[in-house]
């Protein structure tokens, strides 16, 4: 078995959005616009970091052979015959229930990695988790799947600002940000460039800070998540 996509996807921070340039006076538009790029990432929150309810329906596929040993988008490294999986949105560490619709069985697994990268398929799975689930020989299954009550991580981002080449004109702005309430943190790279940043910002908090800048007139937001 083979995994599907770019066999060579870096384990690199997962882009959620990226605020496109508009007009900072119409923050109903961006709303809308955050509010369908987060929509598979939010989640029914019952408490502090406990997740109520959330599942899936679909097809599950698994992965192995080449992949053996090789990294995971968390930095783990991959180990087929583990209870593992990958799936595109929830946050690493998360603990699923898959349930084989065909057959009920039933296996849990941990997200460590980001895929599958075709498009009707929904979760990426170990050698060990596919055997349990008696799919080895068909290489796909449909399958339900959901997070075990209380197994899931503080989902949180980062809201990167703006990038700068001009040094002062960056510290202006973090000054200014500073200076509106904000705890934003300047990093200057190898490139030259300072990005200014907000960071490990809790999903409950995402929009209204968003708002909160495109009112400072900060649109061109980059927003990833983090955990």
């Amino acid at each position: 078995m083979y995994r599907h996509g770019n066999a060579e996807n870096p384990a690199a921070p997962e882009v959620i959005f990226q605020f496109p340039t508009a007009d900072t006076g119409n923050m109903s538009s961006i709303s809308r616009s955050l509010t369908t790029a987060l929509f598979f990432i939010l989640t029914i929150i019952g408490g502090p970091n406990k997740l109520c309810a959330w599942e899936q329906t679909g097809t599950a596929s698994w992965y192995g052979g080449i992949f053996q040993g090789r990294q995971t988008a968390n930095g783990e490294t991959y180990d087929t015959y583990g209870y593992t999986c990958a799936h595109k949105t929830l946050p690493f560490g998360t603990i699923l229930e898959v349930i084989n619709l065909d057959n009920k069985l039933s296996v849990r697994v941990r997200v460590n990695d980001r895929g599958p990268f075709v498009d009707d398929r929904i979760i990426d799975l170990t050698y060990a988790a596919a055997k349990d689930l008696d799919m080895i020989r068909d290489g796909t299954a449909d399958v339900r799947i959901f997070a075990v009550d209380g197994m899931i991580p503080e989902v949180l981002f980062n809201i990167q600002i703006g990038a700068w080449s001009d040094l002062d004109n960056a510290l202006t702005h973090r000054i200014r940000l500073a200076d509106a309430g904000l705890n934003p943190k300047a990093e200057l790279g190898s490139d030259g460039i300072t990005r200014i940043s907000i960071l490990n910002v809790p999903e409950a908090d995402v929009f209204p800070l968003a708002n909160l800048l495109g009112s400072l007139d900060y649109s061109d937001l980059f927003i990833y998540q983090v955990r």
